[in-house]
């Protein structure tokens, strides 16, 4: 006998609200928190004391020396900026207790936030590599008599830099990403020394002559990771530095521009033609192909452009007419600045890893979180 087997019965049955509680937990409490304020900067203090040296993740999390308690010895210590809570204090082996504050440091997050590659002048003369997620030190690599003027990674982590300063023996040195779990490889790709297109009197035996190549500054790779920016600095008050554009891995120059003063920051834009810097306090927007440059509307000493949209973040420690600093957001189609904001002190700033938010630290610890309601 043929039997049909009855399909089930449709009917409208309650689903889980696990999701939904937790997306609407989160959009509750935002819509409380832009309720509370008329400002689209949030300001908050992270960690007490005063450093020079920090480092903002794209997660939020920031990395100072700093003392753990009032009369201790200064540590490398995480910071988490929305919570305003130590996170984890770094340490290595034979690691020497000091108070002294003026140590040289150097710090560079991975673009997800789980590593951090650090050096500090109370280390190892070493780049130390860290897994937050962990909570462990993986290794050093990169030994240098020469500390670390500045460290970056690319977007995607596939590269690293790091440049030192102090003369003839400064180098800007690439590695790639390591092909087993270590996150780089323990030796250099490429490394570069004095450039090429520096005179042969910048570079001989009168280094300590103002004017001649000091090392390299602040980097900072292209979107597509097939270039990187660096800053060539020349050695005295009133010089003028450079910024090089290399091919990357093998860090062959392409171009060459000579800067107004001294660079202290330089991104790229999210497209990547054009690189936006600051020099001698005034921004300026490069021409990444030809050696054509423009002077900006405004003044800055440090930047950072959003990852996807056309708009900068900076910060300017001078103000026409006031005494004071600021922070700005800049329309880089329209070049107007908008949303600014007053602030001293900025040491680093940064936006998140999608573009959510922007987060600015000053060198006494004051965190200012930048939270567009349409970003």
């Amino acid at each position: 006998m043929e039997t049909i087997e009855k399909s089930a019965e449709r009917r409208i049955v309650p689903a889980g609200t696990q999701g939904l509680a937790v997306r609407s937990s989160a959009l509750v409490a935002r819509g409380l928190r832009d309720l509370s304020r008329d400002s689209n900067w949030l300001i908050k203090k992270v960690f007490r004391g005063h450093t020079r040296h920090l480092a903002i993740s794209p997660t939020g999390q920031v990395c100072a020396i700093s003392p753990q308690g009032r009369h201790s010895a200064q540590r490398v210590v995480l910071y988490d900026i929305e919570l305003c809570v130590p996170n984890l204090a770094l340490s290595v082996p034979n690691e020497l207790l000091v108070a002294a504050t003026d140590l040289p440091a150097a710090f560079a997050w991975s673009p997800t936030g789980r590593h951090l590659v650090a050096a500090w002048g109370a280390w190892n003369p070493a780049l130390h590599i860290f897994d937050l997620h962990g909570k462990a030190l993986l290794g050093t690599f990169g030994e240098s008599k020469s500390f670390p003027a500045h460290l970056t990674w690319s977007d995607t982590g596939k590269y690293f830099a790091a440049g030192t300063s102090g003369g003839s023996g400064a180098s800007l040195r690439l590695w790639e990403s390591a092909k087993d779990s270590a996150p780089l490889a323990r030796t250099a790709a490429s490394e570069i020394g004095t450039p090429e297109w520096i005179e042969a009197q910048a570079a001989g035996a009168e280094f300590a002559d103002e004017g001649s190549f000091w090392g390299y500054g602040r980097a900072a790779f292209s979107p597509d990771e097939k270039s990187l920016a660096s800053v060539v600095e020349i050695r005295g008050d009133w010089a003028d530095d450079s910024i090089v554009i290399l091919d990357v891995p093998r860090l062959r120059n392409r171009n060459a521009f000579t800067a107004q003063g001294h660079v202290t920051d330089l991104t790229w834009t999210p497209g990547g033609e054009h690189i936006v810097y600051c020099a001698a306090g005034q921004a300026y927007r490069l021409e990444a192909a030809t050696p054509t440059f423009e002077p900006l509307p405004f003044g800055a000493e440090l930047c950072a452009c959003h990852p996807h949209l056309p708009l900068c973040v900076c910060f300017s420690s001078w103000l026409k007419n006031s005494a004071k600093g600021r922070l700005f957001l800049v329309d880089l189609n329209r070049l107007t600045v908008f949303d600014e904001y007053a602030a001293e002190g900025v040491v680093d700033l940064r936006w998140s890893l999608d573009g959510s938010k922007a987060f600015a630290v000053t060198q006494d610890g004051l965190a200012y979180i930048y939270e567009p309601p349409l970003l």
